[in-house]
């Protein structure tokens, strides 16, 4: 039997029960013997398995698939004998944020609703190498199964049962109510990234450690004068780590680094997903540039409070905004972003701020929030090490 759930807004789900043969080169799930004596009837449904379905164009880019009861599709050769999961890296794959919040979160809430012994077989559409070798630690966390490359497999395989398809419940979020919370994905990348012993925290009479997380320029809003700031945390007591990961930089090396700090801070962006990689009771300071207040707390603020993470926001006052000198201030875009955006997070406005934006910050102001963070950095490093 096919049938699909196409109800929520985020994602649609398939599924095949029973004995089903996938035939990569036509992207097609075939369901073996599906006809009751008697029945002539042929399901046929297209999928595309992307957590984004409500956003056209990251869908454009997901291959659709087909499953279908008849005919009886192509003999089997590589047989398995646990279940297969199906999904799509395709999207905004390579962009950080999105592969946890569109890929790996979307992939721990279905197999812990479905499949909670983890007995199950990843099947993958563009499971490009570059991914498959960056993230190898965590998909065998998820599975340890080998992966099933639709794009690059030209064998039928075979399989029990199939789930097309992951759930999503919105930005970096668990399902509602659920036994299982971001401090139980955060065990599976420990388990992952985590190398015990390496880059130990700072001993006790040190100073706490800040990770002050910068990114090359041209990708996004930048801190005009970052090298000050440093100045300053390093005056209030800090020990601080200028970090600029890169889509080389290994998982094993920031989550290292991070699981050994007592604090991070970040200008709004995708490299702030890395605050997953941060130890329960530590600090994360997000600055926040004009009009990413909404964004700023939904992607990032909300899951670190989640996780038991100290979270504090440096909202930018409007003189902090390299915008000034293109906008009067008295226009919308500077006056009231949020009246602007009016629930428009379009290309155009998002580029406006997250492209258009630097930050120059207030030294003064941002010694305060500094010094906040460093009493909870100190304390949690004089409680955990």
């Amino acid at each position: 039997m096919i049938s699909c759930d196409r109800s929520h807004r985020e994602y649609d789900l398939c599924s095949i029960n029973g004995t089903n043969v996938v035939d990569p080169v036509t992207s097609t799930f075939f369901l073996k013997d599906p006809t009751v004596p008697g029945s002539g009837s042929i399901a046929v449904e297209k999928i595309k398995p992307y957590p984004r379905k409500w956003e056209s164009f990251p869908m454009k880019r997901i291959k659709e698939l087909t499953l279908t009861s008849g005919p009886s599709g192509p003999k089997c050769e590589v047989r398995h004998n646990s279940p297969a999961l199906v999904f799509s890296a395709g999207g905004y794959t390579g962009n950080v944020f999105h592969d946890f919040n569109d890929g790996f979160i979307p992939l721990f809430i279905t197999i812990n609703s479905i499949y909670k012994n983890r007995d199950v077989i990843l099947v993958v559409s563009k499971a490009r190498d570059w991914w498959i070798n960056r993230y190898r630690n965590l998909l065998h966390g998820f599975s340890s199964h080998p992966i099933v490359n639709l794009d690059n497999d030209t064998s039928t395989h075979c399989f029990p049962s199939a789930t097309i398809g992951l759930i999503s419940y919105g930005f970096m979020t668990l399902m509602p109510n659920s036994s299982q919370t971001l401090l139980h994905f955060r065990a599976l990348l420990d388990k992952a990234f985590g190398y015990h012993g390496l880059n130990h925290p700072p001993k006790s009479d040190s100073r706490p450690r800040l990770v002050f997380l910068s990114r090359p320029r041209g990708i996004g809003p930048e801190i005009l004068n970052r090298d000050e700031a440093i100045q300053v945390a390093k005056e209030i007591g800090f020990e601080v780590v200028l970090f600029e990961p890169t889509g080389t930089t290994s998982l094993q090396q920031i989550y290292a680094l991070l699981n050994s700090s007592h604090a991070m801070v970040g200008i709004h962006g995708a490299a702030l997903t890395h605050s997953l990689f941060l130890r329960p009771g530590s600090v994360f300071m997000q600055v926040m540039p004009l009009g990413t207040n909404w964004v700023g707390k939904m992607c990032y603020g909300e899951p670190a409070r989640a996780m038991g993470i100290h979270y504090i926001e440096y909202k930018i006052n409007v003189d902090e905004s390299s915008l000034v000198e293109k906008y009067n201030k008295n226009e919308m875009v500077i006056k009231d972003p949020g009246r602007f955006q009016a629930g428009d997070w379009s290309f155009d406005v998002m580029s406006i701020y997250l492209k258009e934006q630097n930050v120059k910050l207030d030294l003064v102001r941002f010694r305060e929030y500094l010094n906040q963070t460093y009493r909870k950095a100190k304390a949690f490093m004089d409680k955990m090490g």
